[in-house]
């Protein structure tokens, strides 16, 4: 069997370990930028009654044609701009390197950012580039980029906005900059809008280059696996040639539509999670020993003293909080931890689990 796994899979395939997931039975969970409430139990009932008009046994619109037409109106995406759905952002992200798959092709990216860009890179067979943040801040180095977007010539840049898993927002003249001088596409992923009030949806069209990425799932979605991609029609009529067919299920469109025409909410709910975000934010500020990061996310990225980040990780888990360790991923990233922003009472257990870590 080894011999057959050796000859039949690519080198770097097997030298890499699959994406795990923690069990977190149990366990407060804030490892996964989960929106953390749940809907009112009326809008539940709602929801379940208007499932029952959907139609099991037949496939789904493959375009998604009723559901794009609430994403249009609620998201407040240009009618002149194309617009594609995805099994989440990953599958867009995906569709969107087999789309520019030829020799020589590759897509660049910020380190630390999100690990699917470099991940789906080399699922595709395609070279990664990453340009490290600048230390301290986590800011862009431009000079660094526009350096390596004109020394490699990559089909796509990806740019998270705001970053994960920095938490922070990225100057927006230094991405207009980033637009100007690629040659190929600049794909902005705004998966974490609900929290921040600066985003580049309206601006498409302003460059024949941008795409913007978002997904549901930082709303209260995260279940439905649903990911959009705005951009010119033309463009993205190439890319949607890389879809599979039928990729956006019954179950999800018709839900995705349900929840937007209720989208005041998640929005109400991406309000509680900004507030919670500045209390928890001050509570992690008077730690000794503890550097919370300015967040435009719904988590808060933190530095724990020197060397005791696995120690602690180990020690909250052990008190029924589960976070997510990112001290040896990535050399900026030593002794950090990053948190989700939870309900209140959730905010208040870890606080005072990592204060008796500590």
């Amino acid at each position: 069997m080894s011999m057959l796994i050796e000859h039949l899979i690519r080198p770097e395939i097997r030298g890499l370990d699959a994406y795990q997931v923690p069990d977190a039975t149990g366990l407060i969970k804030l490892d996964a930028m989960e929106n953390p409430y749940s809907w009112p139990e009326g809008l539940h009932r709602e929801w379940l009654g208007a499932l029952q008009a959907v139609h099991l046994n037949r496939y789904p619109d493959p375009q998604g044609n009723e559901l794009q037409a609430v994403l249009r109106a609620s998201m407040g995406i240009p009618d002149a701009m194309g617009l594609l759905l995805g099994n989440g952002s990953d599958e867009l992200i995906q569709m969107l390197a087999l789309a520019v798959a030829r020799p020589g092709c590759g897509l660049l990216s910020v380190e630390p950012g999100f690990v699917m860009y470099r991940m789906i890179a080399l699922f595709t067979g395609r070279g990664y580039i990453g340009v490290p943040l600048r230390a301290g801040d986590f800011s862009l180095d431009l000079p660094a980029l526009l350096a390596a977007i004109a020394r490699e010539q990559p089909a796509i840049v990806f740019i998270a906005y705001p970053n994960n898993p920095t938490g922070n927002l990225f100057d927006a003249d230094t991405l207009v900059r980033i637009i100007e001088a690629a040659p190929g596409l600049v794909v902005i992923d705004e998966a974490y809008a609900p929290f921040t009030d600066r985003s580049f949806l309206p601006r498409l069209g302003d460059w024949p280059n941008l795409l913007v990425m978002r997904t549901l799932s930082k709303m209260g979605l995260a279940g439905l696996r649903l990911g959009y991609l705005a951009g010119p029609n033309e463009i993205l009529a190439e890319i949607d040639k890389t879809r599979l067919p039928y990729n956006i299920n019954v179950l999800t469109q018709a839900s995705a539509a349900f929840a937007l025409r209720h989208r005041e909410v998640l929005d109400e709910q991406a309000q509680c999670i900004r507030a919670e975000r500045s209390r928890l934010f001050a509570g992690l500020s008077g730690l000794d020993g503890v550097l919370p990061y300015p967040s435009e996310t719904n988590f808060i990225l933190l530095r724990v003293p020197a060397g005791r980040a696995g120690e602690l990780f180990a020690s909250l888990k052990c008190g029924g909080v589960l976070v997510k360790s990112l001290d040896g991923t990535q050399q900026l990233l030593a002794d950090c931890l990053r948190v989700t922003v939870g309900r209140p009472e959730e905010n208040g257990a870890f606080l005072a689990a990592l204060e008796s870590a500590l």
